[in-house]
């Protein structure tokens, strides 16, 4: 016997015939249940599907604008290893990235409803997504204030202070040796 074929050889062994040759009504000949009219679901077939697709183009919407909202947080990773790797001594490439990481989310921030424009639609909600956006680029601006502070670029201590202090005031003065009236 050859292998993969049958024993009866002429034909398939197993067949299901799914023709109907049956002279018993079709389900076309049973009446509607009450309520139910086959009219009314054709045309609600048209319906339904249009409101799948505006439900479907709003959800990919509201995923496009969380996508949005999250990149920030690949630059905040991205732009802390640059400012790890960068070191905490005062040198052009540590101060060029510093102020990288301040001037980017202050132009994000500014940027907001750019941003956000291509999906502004009365079915999306973008408070979510913009907030986040907004955290991510203010966790960015306090990335680069640290940085400064950890540069000594921020003026924090009494010392950086000390040219616009008055001069003490004198309590006590000492002469000495000969009087000069």
């Amino acid at each position: 016997m050859e292998k993969g074929k049958g024993v009866m050889g002429a034909g398939r062994r197993w067949a299901v015939d799914l023709t109907d040759n049956s002279t018993s009504p079709s389900s076309r000949d049973v009446p509607d249940p009450p309520g139910f009219s086959r009219t009314s679901l054709e045309q609600d077939d048209s319906t339904v599907s249009r409101q799948k697709k505006d439900a479907e183009s709003t959800w990919k919407a509201q995923q496009k604008a969380w996508e949005v909202a999250q990149a920030p947080f690949k630059n905040l990773l991205m732009m802390g290893f640059m400012m790890w790797m960068a070191g905490s001594t005062v040198h052009l490439f540590s101060i060029g990235i510093t102020f990288s990481a301040l001037w980017q989310p202050i132009s994000a921030l500014q940027g907001v409803g750019k941003v956000f424009e291509p999906y502004k639609d009365s079915k999306v909600d973008l408070i979510a997504p913009k907030l986040l956006f907004i955290a991510l680029n203010l966790g960015g601006l306090a990335l680069g204030v640290w940085k400064l502070n950890t540069l000594g670029l921020l003026p924090t201590h009494a010392s950086d202070w000390v040219s616009s202090l008055p001069p003490a005031q004198e309590v006590e003065y000492s002469g000495g040796g000969i009087p000069l009236y």
